[in-house]
């Protein structure tokens, strides 16, 4: 028999200990340096920032006039206030042990950041749908952020103490149990694992089926065409431009409309090139600002509108790319990820990295010295709001996020490592449903001294919009 040489790139021969077997070993070696109950361990560190310190300091380099708006979504709830802290969070999950295995991370994995978007051919995906803090870090962090954000949700829905922790808990359990799975299947097979079709018997989501059936109706009519068609008004000369509708959507000086039209040109070199001919069938007809979700209030973030030869609008969102708030925790916790140079090519390299199915239009491009990435805007876009199930379905939705979490993971991770390491047994998904109920105790205390903040005026905040 030939024996042929190592490849860079591809897995090492069995005889040089790699190949199949070694790597779910290893993974079950890791337990020996963090045993699986020790993720239940977490307690504030010395020096922890205030809530109000972490939200001024996330606000800074933010559109002044916005974060008013940013503060006041913060301020809502304690759920509310966990979307808006995903550095915060970071800081003390760097406290927190980690095996040092890696993964391309969501970066702010909370329950409200999954939900359905539109394939090329208009289907129906449902995956993680942000990646403004993408990063390469330890797969822990974005389990155990779902894990609070399902505790906080519960509690915000009126669900009891018992049913929060238990969604958390099976959110872990599905997450072991689908790593688990991948790890046993084919390669190939893995990486394109659980079709969304099965993906509510393989997460026995049961009872969330007709909250799905809702959001995937409402999804189909959530299209850029549709918002075009109510955002904007016959310009006099055959096209369409935006109408204002302040604070949310606003037109902008035409040096600034202008700038961001040029930028398409970079945009349009990130794009898989045989798109291009399909981009080129579009005219841009105008461009606007608009306010986004309550992370990214206060960033630079646009909205273009473009038409076909019949009229036809196909809407872009710009919205400028910020370094992931992950990223310097990420390096105290041994991962050295790099600068990635283009933050919104990092956005768009990670999406890639995760999603089972992508946008195709996803690109980048800089705007006046500022990265932002490019996307579809409303591209069949619907989400379930964790905060509004009810407590039989809290269970099955945090079972369906987890084991989305664990196919996004496997893409960039070896499921068979991480397999090893979260094993059979509950424990892992008993501590970090420890953690959880401990993190949103936390949350709900900072929370609190955010909202007494505002009540006393040391912070501005705009609510309703």
């Amino acid at each position: 028999m030939v024996r042929l040489p190592y490849v860079p790139g591809f897995a090492r021969p069995v005889a040089e200990g790699g190949g199949r077997g070694g790597a779910k070993a290893a993974g079950k070696a890791l337990r020996a340096r963090v045993p699986r109950f020790a993720h239940a361990e977490w307690k504030p560190a010395d020096g922890r920032p205030g809530a109000v310190e972490s939200v001024e300091a996330a606000n800074a380099g933010r559109l002044p006039a916005l974060t008013p708006i940013r503060v006041g979504r913060m301020a809502a709830s304690p759920f509310a206030f966990l979307r808006g802290s995903a550095g915060l969070m970071g800081h003390d999950l760097a406290e927190t042990d980690v095996t040092g295995v890696g993964a391309q991370l969501c970066g702010d994995a909370h329950a409200a950041n999954f939900g359905l978007y539109g394939d090329a051919r208009g289907e129906l995906i449902i995956d993680l749908n942000d990646f403004d803090e993408t990063v390469y870090g330890p797969w822990e962090w974005d389990v155990k952020r779902l894990a609070a954000s399902l505790v906080l949700a519960g509690r915000e829905a009126g669900a009891d103490e018992l049913t929060c922790r238990a969604a958390a808990r099976d959110a872990v359990g599905a997450y072991r149990h689908t790593m688990r799975l991948l790890a046993r299947m084919p390669a190939v097979e893995a990486w394109n694992a659980i079709a969304d079709e099965q993906l509510v018997s393989h997460a026995d989501a049961h009872q969330l089926v007709g909250t799905l059936e809702r959001v995937v109706e409402k999804a189909r009519r959530n299209t850029g065409a549709r918002f075009a068609a109510r955002a904007t008004e016959k310009d006099g000369t055959g096209g369409r431009r935006f109408v204002d509708a302040p604070p949310v959507l606003r037109r902008i000086p035409d040096r600034e409309a202008a700038a961001v039209a040029a930028a398409l040109g970079e945009y349009r070199g990130t794009v898989p090139g045989e798109l291009l001919p399909l981009l080129a069938r579009y005219e841009v007809q105008d461009v606007a600002f608009r306010v986004v979700g309550t992370g990214s209030v206060g960033l630079r973030s646009y909205v273009v509108l473009l038409l076909d030869h019949r009229g036809e609008a196909l809407v872009l969102q710009v919205k400028e790319a910020r370094p992931s708030v992950l990223l310097p925790y990420a390096r105290k916790a041994g991962f050295e990820a790099p600068e990635d140079g283009h933050e919104g090519r990092r956005v768009v390299l990670g999406q890639k990295s995760m999603q089972v199915v992508s946008d195709v239009l996803l690109g980048w491009t800089t705007v006046e010295g500022r990265p932002y990435q490019v996307r579809q805007f409303r591209n069949r876009k619907g989400s379930v709001d964790p905060a509004a199930l009810a407590p039989g379905e809290l269970d099955d939705y945090g079972r369906m996020t987890g084991a989305l979490l664990a196919r996004a993971h496997a893409h960039s991770a070896d499921p068979r490592v991480i397999a090893g390491y979260c094993g059979k047994s509950e424990e892992l998904d008993d501590a970090v449903a420890a953690f959880a109920v401990a993190y949103a105790d936390r949350t709900e205390a900072d929370h609190a001294e955010l909202l007494a903040a505002v009540r006393a005026g040391r912070v501005a905040a705009e609510t309703g919009v």
